[in-house]
Parts: C-alpha cells; structure tokens; sequence
C-alpha cells in the first residue's frame, strides 16, 4: 500500500487516469475496500469450515488445514489484515484500526466456536475460550508470515496440520 501510487494501480490495471479517484474518492478507500471484500472470504470460509464440520473443534481444524494449502493463484500467501497491521504506522488513523478491529473479529469469531464446542460436550469446561482464540490467531498469523518465505512451500501445509492437530487433541472425546 504505502509504496504504491495512483499511477502505478493505474498502469497495473490498465485503467485511464483518475479512474480510482472516480471509483473510489482515493487510494485508501480503495484499499479499504478490497481489505472489506479479503475479510468478507476469510469469514467465509471459516463459516463453511464450521458448518460442514462434526464439531466446532473439527471445523477450527479443518480451517486451519485449508490455510496450509492456499490456491495456486493466490497472490500471496500472508494475510492481508496481518499485512497492513504490519506495514502501516501505529497512528494510522483509519487503516491500522480497520485491520485491527477486523482481527479481533476473527479472534472473537474463534472464541466462539470453542464455546459451542464447551456446549457440545467436547471441550473440557474449565478451559478459556478467549485465551484458546487468541492463541490460534496468533498460531494462524504465524503460519501465514512463515508461508511467505520463499522456502516454506513444502512445510507449510504440514504446518498447519500440526496446529490442525493441536486443536483436535482438545477434543475430550480423544482424551
């Protein structure tokens, strides 16, 4: 983002000059937009993830599965939102705080799913389903930075499937 102008999107694109600003005021508001539509998939897929899942420990596992095998045509193997927390200064006043708030969406979305796994019986009572979020967040977050190198190809899906694991040795039943 910070290192790209108005004028290369343009040519990246092949669009005529002032189009973005037609379309969308300014380069942020574009950015902030295609921030929206990658956080709109990313809810997406963890909600399919959970729906098709036995339980919400298998559909968390299955989730983090998938990261570990990202299409062959995705642009990148990082995250976005983790991107431009990282790349945008603390006092940005409307990018940082956008990628961040939709962080704790996800997080809050992770807690979530422990607890109807609490409900269902397959997790045990006592443990924290805001700690066990953050900590998967932060496991999520890791895998996707180490996806980036440009030697992590053929580890990154086994990878995931340990932090897959991890998440279904919660699950009481296997206890």
């Amino acid at each position: 983002y910070q290192g790209t102008s108005l004028k290369d999107l343009e040519t990246a694109l092949d669009l005529r000059p002032g189009s973005i600003y037609s379309g969308f005021g300014s380069k942020q508001a574009l950015f902030e937009a295609a921030l929206g539509v990658y956080a709109t998939a990313s809810r997406e897929a963890l909600a399919k993830a959970l729906s098709g899942a036995e339980t919400p420990l298998a559909g968390l596992a299955g989730y983090v599965r998938a990261l570990g095998c990202p299409p062959a045509e995705a642009p990148s193997r990082a995250c976005m939102v983790m991107k431009t927390v990282l790349e945008t200064p603390d006092d940005d006043p409307v990018l940082r705080p956008r990628a961040e708030a939709l962080m704790r969406e996800t997080e809050r979305r992770f807690a979530e799913a422990f607890r109807a796994a609490q409900s269902a019986g397959v997790l045990r009572p006592g443990a924290d389903p805001e700690r066990l979020a953050t900590r998967l967040q932060a496991a999520i977050l890791g895998l996707r930075a180490y996806a980036q190198r440009s030697d992590s190809a053929d580890r990154v899906a086994a990878l995931a499937d340990d932090i897959a694991r991890d998440l279904e040795a919660l699950d009481t039943r296997s206890a």
